[in-house]
């Protein structure tokens, strides 16, 4: 059991994901994973970093700690061809920690560069046709790529690992989890549905398997669930409509009727380590073996405590039933 933090790059600035990500290596963490974004969920939140350069930070100040996207979009508001140069350079800066996570995107932040958010099936083929990309130029030598909806003419990547990152594809049905099978080496989801990882595994996925697991701690629980809906209330509106909304006014408006008592009916919340393991123990049975344990609470260097001191044994003890 491979145990991960997710950086919120929405609600913390620059300067402090780098450092959390140091305090992350410092507590045990396994890996960091750090949103790709344009726009913040909520104006409220404040923040939202360019990844890229938040994660050539972090690998200049850590040693061991894994890094990953979770997860970036390699189309529209990217050219894929960019992306593979990105994640190539990452995993070099990082002497081979990245894992590229990637995914189909949302509205949010694709649509600021004025193409559009075309639908669902048009997404996933242009994803498809983006992971074709990455891979060729990840192959080395000049490329080329005629698709449906993206191209690629004479490009080289010059700098790129002697093993290429492993690439973690972002699922939310058994339609994705089937590309995650057939053209990425890991799956990465963030709800604990045993359906979407009976479809990878029917079309041949056998990679690492990582889930966003949902916590907030604080020393008081009233408060680590009204923290978890200030800061996260957005994942209760389901994959429909995080996918679909422009902005962050829309979000706020979408989410105005989300009480405490939704998020602790998904987040483990306050200070008690049982109902971290529950929520946890969910992904493990559901068969994922990377948690990236989300922190929604006020303080993020008394979780890393409460993670050192109590929470990290117990959770990589974690088994799935039987």
């Amino acid at each position: 059991m491979k145990i991960g933090y997710k950086l919120i790059a929405e609600v913390y600035s620059p300067q402090e994901m780098v450092r959390q990500a140091a305090r992350a290596e410092e507590a045990g963490f396994d890996f960091v994973e750090i949103s790709d974004h344009f726009h913040p969920w909520f104006d409220s939140q404040g923040h939202s970093g360019f990844a890229w350069s938040i994660l050539a930070a972090i690998a200049m100040r850590t040693e061991r700690i894994g890094l990953a996207t979770g997860v970036t979009c390699p189309f529209l508001r990217y050219h894929p061809a960019v992306i593979a140069q990105a994640a190539a350079t990452t995993a070099l800066l990082s002497e081979g920690r990245f894992t590229l996570g990637v995914g189909a995107g949302e509205r949010l932040n694709e649509h600021v560069v004025g193409r559009g958010w075309p639908a669902v099936g048009a997404r996933h083929e242009m994803f498809r046709e983006s992971l074709e990309i990455i891979r060729l130029l990840w192959s080395g030598g000049y490329r080329s790529y005629e698709g449906k909806h993206l191209t690629l003419e004479d490009a080289r990547i010059f700098d790129l690992p002697e093993t290429p990152p492993l690439i973690a594809v972002a699922s939310g049905g058994p339609s994705s989890a089937r590309i995650a099978a057939e053209l990425g080496d890991a799956i990465f989801v963030t709800e604990p549905r045993t359906g979407i990882m009976d479809a990878y595994a029917g079309a041949g996925g056998d990679g690492p398997r990582y889930a966003e697991v949902p916590l907030s701690w604080a020393p008081d629980e009233a408060e680590a669930a009204r923290s978890a809906r200030e800061q996260f209330r957005f994942g209760l509106t389901g994959w429909k409509v995080q996918s679909e909304l422009p902005n962050p006014v829309n979000f706020e408006a979408a989410t105005a009727f989300i009480t405490e008592d939704d998020m602790r009916g998904v987040f483990g919340c306050g200070p008690d380590t049982s109902a971290h393991l529950g929520v946890a123990q969910q992904f493990v049975d559901a068969g994922y073996d990377h948690l990236a344990l989300i922190n929604a609470g006020p303080d993020p260097e008394g979780f890393f405590g409460f993670f050192a001191s109590e929470l990290a044994g117990p959770m990589r003890a974690l088994t799935p039933p039987g």
